[in-house]
C-alpha cells in the first residue's frame, strides 16, 4: 500500500504543486489530500489540476474539534505537508501525528522565523538586513512557529544588487528542488 500525503496550505501553493508533480506517477508514495483554511487559495485549483481530493475548513474547526484529525485518519495519512500553511498546528494534530508534520520555512532557521515572518515578510527582512546568504529550512512542526527539529537546509548566496524578486526566486528554486525528496526520504523510513 502507498504511503500517503495530506498538504496543508493558505495560499497559491506553488510547494503543493511540485510535491504532487513528484509524486504523481510514484510507486510507494502519493498526495491523497490538500486541505486549506482559505476558500479562495489558489491551490485548491492546483489540487483539481492534479485530480488530488480537497478540503477547506475555517478556525473552529481546525482548533475545537476534531473534524480534520478524523478526516486524516480516515484516509490513513502517513505524513502531513506544511506549505505555505499560515496557522499554528493544534496540539491535539501535534499528538495524532508525533515526528510526522513537516514545514517548510524561506530562511534559514532560527533566523528569521517565528509569528508574522512568511513569504515575502522574510525575504524582505533578510534584505533590509543585508545578509549575504540565505536559504531555505525543512523543520518538523511543532507548538511554536519555525521552532521544531530541523531536517535539512539549503543555501544560496545574496548578490549585491539581488531584489526582493530575486531572493525569493532563489529560494523558491531550493524549496522546489529539495521539498519532495526530502519527504520522500522521511515517507520511506517510516
Amino acid at each position: 500500500m502507498k504511503k500517503r500525503i495530506a498538504i496543508f496550505a493558505s495560499g497559491s501553493g506553488s510547494n503543493a504543486q511540485k510535491i504532487m508533480e513528484y509524486f504523481k506517477y510514484h510507486d510507494q508514495i502519493e498526495v491523497a489530500l490538500v486541505l486549506s483554511n482559505n476558500p479562495d487559495a489558489y491551490v485548491l485549483q492546483r489540487a483539481d489540476n492534479f485530480e488530488v481530493p480537497t478540503h477547506v475548513f475555517d478556525r473552529h474547526d481546525f482548533y475545537e474539534t476534531d473534524e480534520i484529525i478524523k478526516l486524516l485518519d480516515k484516509l490513513k495519512i502517513d505524513l502531513i505537508v506544511l506549505a505555505g500553511f499560515l496557522w499554528l498546528v493544534p496540539a491535539s494534530l501535534l499528538r495524532k501525528f508525533p515526528n510526522k508534520i513537516i514545514n517548510i520555512h524561506p530562511a534559514l532557521l532560527p533566523a528569521y522565523g517565528g509569528k508574522g515572518m512568511y513569504g515575502d515578510r522574510v525575504h524582505q527582512a533578510i534584505l533590509n538586513a543585508g545578509e549575504e546568504e540565505s536559504g531555505i529550512t525543512i523543520h518538523f512542526a511543532n507548538e511554536h512557529f519555525d521552532e521544531g527539529e530541523i531536517i535539512y537546509q539549503a543555501r544560496f548566496r545574496i548578490e549585491p544588487g539581488d531584489t526582493l524578486e530575486i531572493i525569493k526566486f532563489k529560494g523558491q528554486q531550493l524549496e522546489h528542488l529539495h521539498y519532495p525528496k526530502i519527504i520522500e526520504n522521511l515517507l520511506k523510513k517510516m
